[in-house]
This record gives structure tokens, C-alpha cells and sequence, in this order.
């Protein structure tokens, strides 16, 4: 029988097990999909650990926001869609009962999009949740145009490569910021205008630097904590600042200073709306055929060394790059 990721606990790594289900049909509306790959998020460790903010029920739980796979089986009232095709899983909101680390799982039909022929599958895996909170994040939040300056925390993770690789698709200006000068030359690499190391430079004194003066149009904060408030003052006034990360557990202080519009990202506010889906599906698709947009991979376990993949976040290994795990 197919095999299943579950826990009856929560803790570690170690309280993963595989064990082997029957596989579900289709009810209306939905698809089943053979799942070829999957990747490894931190939502996924504060699910295990018992530190998700949404409840998780035990036992039998089950993990995994994203993957990729094809189509296995088709529900009654499914349109579009066919036995055979390659598919993206673009949001799992009951990962615990559905998660995607499985060899099947079944989800409604308008959680898939068409996978891009351009991607591997292990690209295909890991590409969803970054490029989708990126996008969201500057695309239908911040309304990014071509000429702006963004401003990206976090840079070197999965979400700022994805932010970088998307303003420079529309002509924007990405700024990145790392804790380190070591990766000042990765990050040019992986498309960032210009580098700011929190290790050797003031943040607002170098966003002027590369701006002719006038600050940041747009901040991307996958951090929070008490940093952002030097982000605040490398904005213009009238800039926005996207908080959509979490990085740094302590409080973050209410921004003063500069005036900005400020929004909390939450990538699930967009993910469960059709409409933008089908926005980012096609920006998605032009992307990878352009060459423009490539997740970046670390490193990719089997399905039984799913707890080795867990301890491998767990110790912070995969800086560069995204966790997959094949079925």
C-alpha cells in the first residue's frame, strides 16, 4: 500500500514515522495526486513540535504544504483537468489531515496548478510556497512596480531568492540584506542589485547610498523583531513595508518615524482565492520559460529519511536553499 509521513506526538524528528494507508477517492470537486516530491518548510517543524499557531490534532497527523506530483484519480464536477497531468499543489490549509508528505493525497481540484514544463520536479516541489509569498507579498500587496526600490530581509532564504528573482522580472530594484558579508557575492549571484551586511553596514545610511538619497519604495520584512525599526528608517516616506515573516521571535515595536502603509502577509490570504492563483499561475509560467525564476535546492532526502530532512532544518544546514524530499 501507499506510504504515509505521520506523528502521534509532538517533539523531534524522531517522533516521524512512515506507515502505509489505502489510498482515498476523489469526492466531488477533487483530484487525487501521486505525489513525485515534496519540500520541507518550517511550518512543517512548528507542526511536529506543537508550536503551530493552528491547532494540530493527534493522532495520526500528517505534514506538508506544497509538493508536486500528477494526477491519479478525478472526482465527479472536476473540469480542465485530466489523469496523467503534472501538477503543483498550491495550498494545503488542512495539512494535517492531507499534508503532502505522502506517495498520495487528495485535495480539492483547485488546489492544483499546471506544473511549468521548465521545472524539475524537485524544483517543482519547492517552488510554491516562496514564489507564492513573494509574489503575494510584493505583487498584490505592496503593488510593485518597474523602478522600484525593494528592500529584502532574509535575502539568502527561499522567499527573499524568490522576491529578488521577481523584481527583476518586472524591472524593479532588489536590495538585499544578510546578517553576513560571506554572502554578499552568492546574493549578486542570485539577482540582488546590491548587498547591505548587517555585519559591516547601516542599513539606512546604505539603502541611501543606492538610492540616490531617497530610501526604499517597498520593504519586504521576513524577520520582524526589533531590526525593523532601522528598516523604517531606510524608507521613503510614503513607502510600504510587507511584514510576512518571523524570523526573530522577540517583539517587534510598533514603527515609528517615517510615514508608511504597513500590511501583515499572510501567504494563505492569497493561495485560497482562485483569482489570484490564476495570476500567479501564468506570472509563474512566464518566469520559468524566461529563465528568470529557479528555486534554489540544498539538499534532497528519500521518503524513509524523512526524519534525517527534519534534522537537517532543525540545524539550520539549508541556508542556500530549499529541503525536498522524493517519493
Amino acid at each position: 500500500m501507499p506510504r504515509v509521513v505521520v506523528f502521534d506526538e509532538f517533539g523531534g524528528p524522531q517522533v516521524l514515522h512512515v506507515v502505509e494507508e489505502p489510498v482515498v477517492e476523489p469526492a466531488a470537486g477533487e483530484v487525487r495526486v501521486r505525489i513525485e516530491a515534496f519540500a520541507v518548510n518550517p511550518l512543517d517543524q512548528m507542526m511536529r513540535s506543537g508550536t503551530s499557531p493552528a491547532p494540530v490534532p493527534l493522532p495520526h497527523a500528517r505534514l506538508g504544504v506544497e509538493g508536486t506530483g500528477v494526477i491519479d484519480a478525478i472526482g465527479p464536477e472536476v473540469t480542465g483537468l485530466q489523469v496523467g497531468d503534472p501538477v503543483i499543489l498550491t495550498a494545503i490549509p488542512d495539512a494535517s489531515v492531507r499534508g503532502s508528505y505522502a506517495e498520495y493525497t487528495t485535495l480539492p481540484a483547485s488546489r492544483v496548478i499546471a506544473r511549468p514544463a521548465g521545472l524539475a520536479v524537485t524544483e517543482a516541489a519547492a517552488v510554491w510556497v516562496a514564489y507564492s509569498t513573494a509574489y503575494g507579498a510584493l505583487m498584490e500587496k505592496a503593488g510593485m512596480r518597474p523602478g522600484d526600490h525593494v528592500l529584502i530581509t532574509a535575502a539568502s532564504g527561499g522567499v527573499g531568492r524568490a522576491a529578488m528573482q521577481i523584481a527583476n522580472q518586472i524591472g524593479a530594484v532588489p536590495i538585499a540584506i544578510t546578517r553576513h558579508s560571506a554572502k554578499r557575492d552568492d546574493l549578486l549571484t542570485a539577482g540582488a542589485a546590491a548587498v547591505i551586511a548587517l555585519d559591516h553596514e547601516d542599513v539606512a545610511e546604505a539603502v541611501r547610498h543606492h538610492t540616490g538619497g531617497s530610501g526604499a519604495d517597498i520593504i519586504l520584512d521576513l524577520v520582524m523583531g526589533p531590526g525593523q525599526q532601522d528598516l523604517v528608517k531606510a524608507a521613503r516616506p510614503g513607502a510600504t513595508l510587507v511584514a510576512a515573516g518571523f524570523l526573530d521571535g522577540r517583539p517587534t515595536p510598533f514603527p515609528s518615524g517615517t510615514p508608511l502603509t504597513i500590511y501583515s502577509y499572510r501567504s494563505f490570504e492569497h493561495t485560497l482565492d482562485t483569482v489570484v492563483v490564476k495570476r500567479m499561475a501564468a506570472f509563474l509560467n512566464a518566469s520559468v520559460g524566461l529563465g528568470a525564476l529557479r528555486p534554489a535546492i540544498d539538499t534532497v532526502f528519500a521518503l524513509d529519511d524523512v526524519v534525517a530532512a527534519h534534522r537537517h532544518l532543525e540545524k539550520g544546514l539549508h541556508a542556500e536553499g530549499k529541503i525536498v524530499v522524493t517519493t
